[in-house]
C-alpha cells in the first residue's frame, strides 16, 4: 500500500506488505523491507536500509548510511545525522558516516543519533535522548548526552537482576543473566 501522496522513487526496493503513508519520499537506492510500516512525512535517502517488520513513525528522516536490522522501532520525528562537522559551503559526500541499528531496538520520539554509532539488539533510546556513543544490546538509555540507565527484556520491560546476577521479564518469563565477560547481558536459553 502506498499512499497517493507518497513518492516512491524508481530504483527503491519496497518489501512486500510494506506500508508508506502520506507525503513520504522513497529515494531510488534506498531499500525496505517486508511489512514495514513507514509513517507519514518519512524520507529514505539512497543507500538507506530497514529490514523485516520495521515500524517508522511521522517526521523520521533515514540518511545514506542508517541501517536498520529487523523489528526496529523508530519514534516520531527521532533524528539521524551522517556527517560529524556539516558545512552548508564544504561538500562531505564522501565522509558519511554509518549509522546501525539492530535487530528489535527502539529508538523514541525526538532522539537524536550522532552518526557513526551502533544500537546493539534490543536496545531502547529513551524520548529526546542524544546518543553521542555506542548503545549496548538490551541496554536503556535516556538523557542528553544519553546514559545507560538500565537493562531492558527483548519484549521492552526493564529489567532487575537478583544477587545471583539474574532477570526475569514480567511480560514473557524469558531470563536474562549478567555477563562476566562484557558488563552487557544475555538472554538464558532453555
Amino acid at each position: 500500500m502506498i499512499h497517493p501522496t507518497a513518492i516512491v522513487e524508481d530504483g527503491c526496493i519496497l518489501g512486500q506488505g510494506t506500508r508508506v503513508w502520506h507525503f513520504s519520499h522513497l529515494m531510488s537506492g534506498a531499500i525496505v523491507g517486508e511489512n514495514c510500516n513507514i509513517g507519514q512525512n518519512v524520507v529514505m535517502m539512497p543507500g538507506a536500509r530497514l529490514g523485516n517488520g520495521c515500524k517508522v513513525q511521522n517526521n523520521v528522516s533515514l540518511y545514506t548510511g542508517v541501517v536498520c536490522e529487523d523489528g526496529v522501532f523508530l519514534g516520531p520525528s527521532c533524528v539521524f545525522t551522517n556527517v560529524i562537522n556539516p558545512r552548508a559551503f564544504v561538500e562531505r559526500k564522501s565522509e558519511y558516516k554509518p549509522t546501525f541499528v539492530a535487530t528489535g531496538a527502539s529508538i523514541g520520539a525526538n532522539a537524536t543519533i550522532l552518526c557513526g554509532v551502533t544500537i546493539g539488539a534490543y536496545a531502547m533510546v529513551g524520548a529526546g535522548a542524544v546518543v553521542l556513543h555506542d548503545v549496548a544490546p538490551y541496554a536503556l538509555v535516556v538523557g542528553n548526552p544519553a546514559r545507560q540507565i538500565g537493562w531492558i527484556s527483548r519484549s521492552g520491560h526493564r529489567l532487575t537482576f537478583d544477587k545471583d546476577g539474574l532477570a526475569t521479564c514480567p511480560e514473557t518469563g524469558e531470563r536474562y543473566r549478567k555477563s562476566q565477560e562484557n558488563d552487557g547481558i544475555e538472554p538464558l536459553v532453555d
